[in-house]
């Protein structure tokens, strides 16, 4: 409920912040829940926005925490020992002599001179490893990362020849320079090009639209193969880390004459082979390329160009996706593969940046399709029994009905349809008539509920029988979207079809909803209300896991009976689920209490016969004290579909009583 300020602000708003609690039936409710004298009450407090607020406020402990997190090492620094030392030594000096030529050849491929790869890989090495949580990935200069920055060199040269390599370099996170050689040539020793990068708005302008990919290839490529090596070494990363790793190897890189560098798959390889222990072996990979910087500049003068070609080749082979992994592709998801082919075969015939973006924009595009096209479910129910070989390997009784006897069941609900890979020959039966039961096949959002609503409403139509067919005296009475039924044709009075008695919607699916959807439920809810009118017709929800979406149903009118459903509130018979107090919680009433330990459930409705002071009646109840296990303020919001199943049919046989039957129900006419 709002504050007192809130109320005066909004008063002076002309808001009515109360409205949506007078329109419910909180007396009908309140007394159907007082009715359960055995039980322990419980009442739903929605969520509020300063308890949101509160949940997220930041906290020293917090600020303390991620910036202990920001410095991984911290963690296993102090742990250190001679095994790891000897393991990490191997495996950094191992990568260090793989790195070496390594660099060289993909500044050449970036279009710089060769010493800005050693500046590279040495950045790399020194700084990533404070804060990696990979502890084989190496960060440095890499095959296509090296081919992009090449290609905006060259193409920022081309419009903007006032800026040298140098500065165009810089703004990527590059210092540049461009020579081709038969050899290799001079390699400067040390570090010749420290100092702040030169950057004036110009060129960030110049270098503006190849941004995006820059940073694509940076996460992409570090994350995927930092996950990957992760899983085969059995420990998890955290990529939000892993980017601020990358981040600031690349922010305090050009400093020292770096340009963009990212996680390298063939030494990510070869370290992990190597045997590395922890990320610490990067720092003696940095020692060889700082020993090869200042010490051996001079004997990489002739050095052949061809050499460096067949480095570059050798490590690009093992970006080479093979045919099997393809294959294992096309079995997981066939329509991604078309997209994979499509990014390589672009890529071939024009460049790295368009076959990015193609991939990128396919595969939004693709998850965009799936969630506004996403397929909802009518659902059956059917008998499932719990059988073992002991039981089946005998011969089953079954009663009268072709109920199996002496063998564990349950109700389940699966699709109507049949769609799912559910067994075709399974006998799947309406849960009553017409009480249907929707489940949403994926989050319920702006991008989809028209679907799902058209769907629903469609079915629903279709399966269902309209109580009041609509009669004017003038044809330009009717509404222009109510064409009503063709001339001459005669009412069928002998549809059997039932009249729409509830609607009930699986949340398992759900988590979070928006006004567009709220608005959608509202509208269709009113639809089907004029379809079936004079009943109303009841909405119920199972498995709304988040208090935030339960609070935007309620907010909507949806969660209790409806108040246009004067007629039969007092019929309404309502049922809840119970479950065994934890005695050890040290809960008070009124107040969320945990799921008991065996997560046992009793279904209890108010008795029926010669019982009438409200008395509950008990089905299968626990040992022990038995509490509410949702709100017993928000009835229609059910732990599960036969929860909401059981409501809708024990209140649909409640409205009947005393009516005529579905045949002879009366058509009315305006």
């Amino acid at each position: 409920m709002p504050s007192n300020v809130g109320r005066t602000l909004a008063k002076g708003l002309g808001i009515d912040v109360d409205a949506r609690y007078r329109n419910e039936p909180t007396e009908v409710v309140q007394s159907a829940a007082a009715s359960f004298r055995s039980v322990e009450q419980y009442e739903e407090r929605e969520p509020t926005i300063a308890e949101f607020l509160h949940a997220h406020r930041p906290t020293v402990h917090g600020a303390v925490a991620y910036l202990k997190s920001l410095f991984p090492f911290w963690s296993w620094i102090f742990h250190y020992n001679a095994t790891w030392l000897l393991g990490d030594v191997i495996a950094g000096v191992t990568v260090g002599f793989v790195v070496i030529p390594q660099g060289m050849a993909y500044a050449l491929l970036a279009q710089l001179t060769p010493e800005y790869g050693l500046y590279t890989s040495f950045v790399g090495f020194i700084l990533y490893w404070a804060f990696a949580t990979s502890k084989d990935i190496t960060i440095g200069t890499v095959a296509v990362m090296s081919q992009l920055v090449g290609n905006i060199v060259l193409r920022v040269q081309d419009s903007h020849p006032q800026y040298g390599g140098p500065q165009i370099a810089q703004a990527l996170a590059v210092i540049s320079g461009a020579a081709k050689f038969k050899i290799l040539g001079k390699v400067p020793s040390g570090f010749q090009h420290t100092g702040a990068p030169n950057i004036d708005t110009e060129l960030l302008s110049a270098i503006a639209p190849d941004l995006p990919v820059t940073i694509i290839v940076l996460i992409i490529e570090h994350i995927a193969i930092s996950k990957s090596f992760g899983r085969v070494n059995n420990y998890v990363i955290n990529p939000s880390q892993e980017l601020v790793a990358v981040g600031f190897t690349n922010l305090f890189g050009p400093f020292l004459g770096a340009y963009p560098a990212t996680g390298s798959f063939s030494r990510t390889a070869i370290k992990s082979k190597a045997g590395v222990r922890t990320p610490l072996a990067g720092i003696f990979t940095a020692v060889i390329v700082l020993l090869a910087l200042y010490a051996l500049t001079s004997v990489f003068f002739y050095i052949p160009m061809a050499t460096l070609a067949g480095l570059i080749i050798h490590a690009v082979g093992d970006l080479i996706t093979p045919p099997k992994v393809v294959y294992q592709f096309w079995e997981v998801s066939p329509l991604e593969v078309f997209i994979f082919f499509a990014g390589v075969l672009l890529t071939i015939f024009t460049n790295i940046e368009n076959g990015i973006y193609l991939t990128m924009c396919a595969s939004a595009a693709l998850l965009l399709v799936r969630l506004a096209k996403a397929k909802g479910h009518f659902l059956g129910r059917v008998r499932v029994y719990r059988a073992t070989k002991d039981t089946t390997g005998k011969g089953v009784p079954f009663n009268d009905q072709g109920e199996a006897i002496e063998i564990p069941s349950r109700e389940a609900y699966v699709p109507l349809a049949k769609d799912d890979g559910t067994n075709p020959n399974i006998d799947v039966q309406s849960p009553y008539p017409g009480v249907f039961v929707y489940r949403f096949g994926e989050g319920f959002n702006y991008t989809n509920q028209a679907h799902y609503m058209d769907s629903l409403v469609a079915y629903v139509q279709k399966h269902a029988r309209r109580t009041i067919l609509d009669r004017y005296e003038k044809l330009g009475d009717r509404p222009w979207n109510d064409p009503g039924p063709r001339r001459g044709a005669k009412i069928d009075m002998d549809d059997n079809r039932p009249i729409v008695r509830a609607i009930i919607l699986d949340c398992s699916a759900v988590n979070n909803i928006d006004v567009t959807s709220i608005q959608g439920l509202i509208d269709v809810r009113n639809q089907l209300d004029h379809y079936a009118e004079p009943q109303v017709v009841e909405w119920h929800f199972a498995n709304v896991n988040n208090r935030w979406t339960r609070r935007a149903l309620a907010a909507a009118g949806f969660g209790f009976p409806s108040p246009k459903d004067e007629n039969n509130l007092g019929r309404w018979k309502p049922i809840y689920s119970f479950a065994p107090v934890d005695s050890g919680s040290g809960h008070e009433p009124h107040v969320a209490a945990p799921r008991s330990r065996d997560e046992e459930e009793d279904v209890i409705s108010p008795s029926k016969g010669n019982n009438t002071d409200g008395a509950a009646q008990v089905v299968g109840r626990g040992d022990g004290k038995l509490a509410a296990v949702q709100g017993m303020n928000r009835p229609f919001f059910h732990i599960d579909i036969a929860a909401a199943v059981e409501s809708a049919i024990l209140n649909a046989e409640s409205k009947s009583e005393g009516q005529t039957s579905p045949a002879n129900s009366v058509i009315k006419s305006g």
